[in-house]
């Protein structure tokens, strides 16, 4: 798994909560995710137990479990106390991105909601994706859903967080990638795009979409093709179409 760190370190809180088995297990087998403390129900500890028989669990009813966590969160019977992930530096990005001829990563604009990021990383991770890069300002910090949305990649996707997207858009520029902006009203699908080099792919936030000054930083936009009824898709769900499209050969 990759190591994540920052000399800018995210403005999380000190400790998290994650919760359900996907999410639990893949932050036990990171090295590189601080474990305070492992809860579990009976029936779930010999399955931890198996990845380390050191592990220190304190078993746990289903009922003191959901005390931890928001409501109506799926636990699955499990849930660890942690500190978030460092996070990676914008120049770390880019050098991890000298190593390829050809990769892509996605840029999102104000997209706010920790699930949406949770699936949005899935797909990131599913479509062999360089980086998730967000800005610190404008984004939710990890949390448990986020985790457990992203059932477990969040362990080893590199994510960036910068200060200034616009700023982070033309370093990219400056290194090679081509950026391109999915905006509905595009002229060009993205099945028609050039697919070669590196490519930085923006997202912007459900009904807003990007915002003004980060459109005119693209190179290029372009749009799903979708039947014309339907006006939107949630950012996940097209985040996920747009990067199966741009990982194809």
């Amino acid at each position: 798994m990759g190591k994540q760190k920052n000399n800018n370190q995210t403005k999380s809180s000190s400790q998290l909560i994650i919760y359900g088995r996907h999410a639990v297990i893949s932050a036990l087998q990171n090295p590189h995710r601080k474990i305070y403390k492992i809860f579990c129900t009976k029936e779930n500890a010999e399955e931890l137990i198996k990845i380390n028989p050191k592990f220190n669990i304190t078993i746990s009813e289903r009922k003191e479990i959901d005390k931890l966590l928001p409501p109506d969160s799926v636990h699955q019977g499990f849930a660890i106390l942690c500190a978030p992930l460092d996070t990676y530096s914008l120049e770390e990005i880019i050098e991890l991105s000298e190593q390829q001829k050809k990769c892509h990563l996605l840029i999102l604009d104000q997209v706010t909601d920790p699930q949406n990021i949770g699936a949005i990383i899935r797909s990131c991770a599913a479509f062999n994706s360089l980086a998730l890069i967000m800005q610190d300002k404008n984004s939710p910090t990890e949390t448990g859903a986020m985790a457990k949305a992203s059932a477990g990649t969040i362990e080893y996707l590199p994510i960036c967080r910068v200060t200034n997207i616009s700023r982070a858009i033309e370093q990219l520029k400056e290194v090679g990638f081509w950026i391109i902006g999915m905006d509905g009203y595009a002229q060009t699908t993205i099945d028609k795009m050039n697919k070669s080099g590196k490519t930085a792919i923006i997202m912007g936030s459900e009904g807003k979409g990007m915002r003004r000054l980060i459109e005119e930083s693209c190179d290029s936009t372009v749009k799903l093709p979708m039947n014309e009824k339907v006006e939107s898709l949630n950012v996940a769900t097209a985040a996920a179409i747009a990067l199966y499209e741009i990982n194809k050969d």
